[in-house]
């Protein structure tokens, strides 16, 4: 079972990603772990990113996909995966795809957890972090028993530099641009499934489990 999940940043795809692994015993991909895996053993891909990531560069499309397919060839995504922030844009796609085919496989599901981008930015506007121990609240759907102080440690809560409004109108921008393609992409491969990422996350899984037949 192969899986790629989709969504705007905020949306909680890497939340659902997480439950699908687990419910189904494969693993989570994303490439930020898989990233710092290579770079922490060596590897030779590892390496070969490390040298763009020191200058500030992306790492090509090509290299990432590289990365990808090393990390799926593993044992433990011998059953199926769920890959999370991979492909991000139609090139990526592309290379995928094209990776994929070279082995006889494809990915089985495309899985899009639609949110409207006003909900996204109410969402994380309204996260707060703490300077202390780093907890995470929000000050609608978990907020702390006294305004703006953590709970576990009683420092103060702050807005971080991502969270604020126009940090996530941005993201959502380039979304939109680079990543809202994908939709139409899986859409015509005949693997897209959208869900409603506004509702309670375990109504949210409950519809993926529906899709993926469990």
């Amino acid at each position: 079972m192969k899986i790629i999940m989709l969504g705007a940043p905020g949306a909680g795809k890497g939340t659902q990603a997480k439950k699908i692994a687990d419910a189904f015993g494969i693993p989570h991909i994303s490439t930020g772990d898989i990233f710092r895996a290579n770079l922490k053993e060596g590897t030779e891909l590892g390496l070969k990113a490390k040298t763009y990531m020191d200058k500030g560069e992306l790492v090509p499309d090509e290299l990432t996909c590289d990365l990808v397919v090393d990390r799926i060839s593993k044992d433990d995504a011998a059953n199926g995966y769920v890959l999370d922030g991979f492909p991000r844009t139609i090139p990526q796609a592309d290379a995928l795809t094209n990776a994929l085919a070279a082995r006889g496989e494809a990915i089985d599901f495309a899985i899009d957890v639609d949110v409207p981008d006003e909900n996204i930015i109410k969402r994380m506007s309204g996260r707060r972090a703490c300077v202390g121990c780093g907890a995470t609240y929000h000050i609608e759907f978990a907020p702390t028993k006294v305004e703006g102080i953590c709970d576990a440690c009683g420092k103060e809560l702050i807005l971080r530099d991502d969270d604020k409004p126009e940090t996530v109108a941005n993201r959502l921008r380039v979304y939109h641009e680079q990543t809202q393609p994908l939709i139409e992409y899986y859409t015509n491969r005949e693997v897209l499934y959208t869900v409603d990422g506004t509702q309670d996350i375990e109504k949210v899984f409950e519809d993926i489990k529906g899709i993926l037949g469990k």
